[in-house]
């Protein structure tokens, strides 16, 4: 039965009753919602994909930096009494024919960024048409990175832009604890280049963490003033008010899809990060990490907006696999790592729900045949 509850788009009224089930619902103009308790994983199973994609880098090969057991990629999230559908790559790609995606966020974003490119590769008979616009190789170090399909005259594109809004340095008669500022109310310095996209893919809240802000000197600042006792989360959702602000006066969602992807929960064994233990399988229980004030805040802001915006709500599925992260796979493996994923793993599922969307909001129908998502044997 097909009724995904990932793929509404309705009024707020038919929407929230449709949802009413659903716990932490906002009825937004349009909305991916997953829980948890709507929703099961499907061992035996598997994508298609590249394992030796080039755009996939060394840090996330878990498979290539040694993991031996595969399990982690057999599991596929599917909603309780419906299902999403398995696409053909190829109708992925038509679909995407002369547009621009971009993502726009840190690390999480790129990792999402680099399974997308990874899973439509797979639909791609000369390999070399794809390529980074730049000659780049795929490194966190880069701003910007953009891989063009030469076949299918698109582009998908990523942005470095941690916190979303502009990072400066000292402001004059700061205090001397003060070595840079986030400023809240204005937007990345960067964002006139994310206009004129056919799809934007947003997120943040890794970085907002003390060891990333108030530990190296940074605080929060609007306009002239320095906020030196403001809390992270008020800051957060001022930046989110900022981003909102700027998506309704600057983007025409006629035009352009709008997303927003929640927190991302790691799996780290105590707070001080040095413990990663990686199972083989998803936990049992999510042990809290389902809720994340990030995510909370996100549902907030976005459900006050005057524009459609569609929230792809990771948390709660992404919060059961600690299976699925890098662990000691990484290109450097005496630094454990629970807070990003092997790819491939957990973000082409996140791409799965993310193209879902994109496919009914399109009008593309799923297909039989050479299907996009496919079973083991």
């Amino acid at each position: 039965m097909y009724c995904c509850p990932f793929l509404l788009t309705t009024s707020p009224i038919s929407f929230a009753s449709q949802l009413s089930h659903l716990p932490h619902f906002f009825p937004f103009k349009r909305s991916v919602i997953s829980h948890s308790l709507n929703a099961i994983f499907l061992s035996n199973f598997a994508f298609v994909r590249q394992l030796n994609c080039p755009f996939a880098e060394q840090g996330f090969n878990c498979l290539g930096n040694g993991r031996k057991d595969r399990d982690y990629l057999k599991w596929r999230w599917k909603p309780k009494n419906c299902d999403i559908p398995r696409f053909n790559v190829h109708n992925v790609l038509e679909m995407l024919r002369d547009k621009r995606i971009v993502f726009v966020g840190d690390s999480m974003s790129r990792t999402q960024w680099e399974s997308l490119i990874c899973l439509l590769m797979t639909g791609v008979e000369d390999k070399k048409s794809v390529y980074e616009v730049n000659g780049n190789k795929i490194t966190k170090r880069i701003r910007f990175l953009g891989v063009r399909f030469t076949s299918f005259n698109f582009t998908i594109e990523f942005f470095r832009s941690v916190f979303l809004v502009q990072h400066g340095w000292m402001p004059r008669h700061a205090p001397k604890r003060v070595r840079s500022t986030l400023k809240l109310d204005k937007l990345d310095d960067v964002s006139n280049e994310w206009i004129n996209a056919d799809v934007l893919i947003f997120n943040t809240g890794q970085w907002w963490v003390p060891g990333k802000l108030f530990e190296t000197g940074c605080y929060f600042q609007v306009g002239n003033s320095v906020k030196l006792g403001m809390s992270i989360p008020a800051a957060f959702k001022m930046a989110l008010g900022t981003w909102a602000s700027w998506v309704e006066n600057t983007i025409d969602t006629n035009r352009t899809l709008v997303f927003f992807r929640t927190f991302e929960p790691s799996h780290w064994s105590e707070k001080s990060r040095r413990f990663c233990n990686v199972t083989q399988n998803p936990l049992l229980e999510t042990e809290g990490r389902d809720r994340s004030i990030f995510s909370e805040t996100i549902f907030e802001v976005i459900k006050n907006m005057t524009v459609p915006i569609t929230v792809l709500q990771v948390t709660s599925m992404s919060a059961f696999r600690r299976d699925a992260h890098v662990g000691g796979w990484s290109d450097n493996p005496t630094v454990p790592d629970c807070s990003h994923w092997c790819l491939p793993g957990l973000p082409d599922i996140w791409n799965e729900i993310f193209l879902s969307y994109l496919l009914a909001d399109y009008g593309l129908p799923a297909v039989n045949g050479k299907q996009y998502w496919m079973t083991h044997d």
